[in-house]
């Protein structure tokens, strides 16, 4: 290992974070005795510009008269290059008694803009006695963000976790997709010409290097990487790969812009009972050989080092997390 410890945020249950807009308050009550980990109450994308005041008011009466039980609760603020984030911020802070656990910051560009949002945060903090520490999610969606992406991660000790915004992400970059998140069947390779065979096509990832580099920026500072927004709700299966894609590389969670992919990010997000039994397995193999003075051990015809303990280890504790969620 380094000398250089990384120090992890927070630790919460991430796997589904359940997106609601400020605007309609008729659905706060039904999110908040959802499955979902975390819930983020938007004042951002989804609010439209006229109604963005009353979106302010109606998430500010939420936070304080709704009972959001143990789940983490967050608001998108909007934009820096907005006339409406520092109202975010100041009202949000001003007029809420506590419950909050989290700002999300959108399109964030540059370490400079989670200094800005950090230096405002704490001075009202400070101002109104609070005693809880805010932490700041964080949405990767720009071309300028992910190029920033490892300064981004480590401007702020209230930095909590890395989001990436496909569809932000998109238009930033002039890809050629008009889905939000998903396959695209321009993103394929063909299979050399053999005789008057049939090519097979073999559809790719187009957003594997941003996920990914993501996921390395996060880890690197101790943050939890969280895929974002599967604009198709009506389809379980897209939703279910994309998660799992996710997952696969890193990422402990999924946003849910729809109560139906709620479960469904639970369900990927989570370590099934299969790979728990092998880790628990792998750690009572690893404590008997280390009791026998040896390094290394086989499990099932395969080596089992200090590096399957990690793996191991890192396991068992998200589901022993996650168990204590559920009580």
């Amino acid at each position: 290992m380094s000398f250089t410890i990384v120090q992890e945020a927070t630790a919460r249950i991430n796997r589904s974070e359940l997106a609601v807009p400020g605007s309609q308050a008729k659905l706060f009550e039904k999110a908040a005795v959802s499955a979902a980990d975390v819930i983020f109450l938007d004042l951002e994308d989804s609010v439209a510009p006229d109604e963005k005041p009353q979106a302010r008011r109606n998430v500010i009466a939420a936070i304080n008269d709704i009972d959001w039980g143990t789940k983490t609760l967050s608001v998108r603020i909007n934009g820096l290059d907005t006339h409406f984030m520092y109202r975010d911020v100041v009202d949000v802070l001003e007029q809420t008694r506590g419950r909050l656990d989290l700002f999300m910051i959108p399109k964030v560009g540059t370490a400079a803009d989670v200094y800005a949002v950090d230096m405002l945060t704490t001075q009202i903090e400070a101002a109104m006695g609070r005693g809880k520490r805010l932490g700041f999610e964080l949405i990767i969606e720009t071309a300028l963000g992910l190029a920033n992406v490892e300064a981004i991660a480590g401007a702020s000790r209230r930095n909590e976790s890395l989001h990436f915004g496909v569809a932000d992400f998109s238009a930033s970059t002039r890809a050629r997709t008009t889905n939000i998140g998903g396959a695209n069947p321009n993103y394929a390779v063909l299979t050399d010409r053999d005789g008057d065979r049939p090519r097979d096509t073999h559809w790719g990832d187009q957003w594997h290097y941003a996920i990914a580099r993501m996921v390395v920026a996060a880890r690197a500072n101790g943050l939890r990487p969280i895929d974002g927004p599967f604009g198709d709700f009506g389809d379980a299966d897209g939703y279910r790969a994309a998660a799992h894609r996710a997952t696969a590389i890193g990422c402990e969670g999924k946003w849910a812009i729809h109560p139906s992919q709620v479960g469904l990010a639970n369900e990927v997000c989570s370590p099934s009972d299969k790979e728990v039994g092998k880790a628990r397995r792998i750690l009572a193999a690893m404590e008997q050989a280390q009791a026998e003075g040896k390094g290394a051990v086989s499990l099932d015809g395969r080596l089992i080092d200090l590096a399957s303990i990690r793996q191991a280890e890192a396991l068992v504790r998200k589901a022993e997390q996650i168990t204590a969620g559920a009580r």
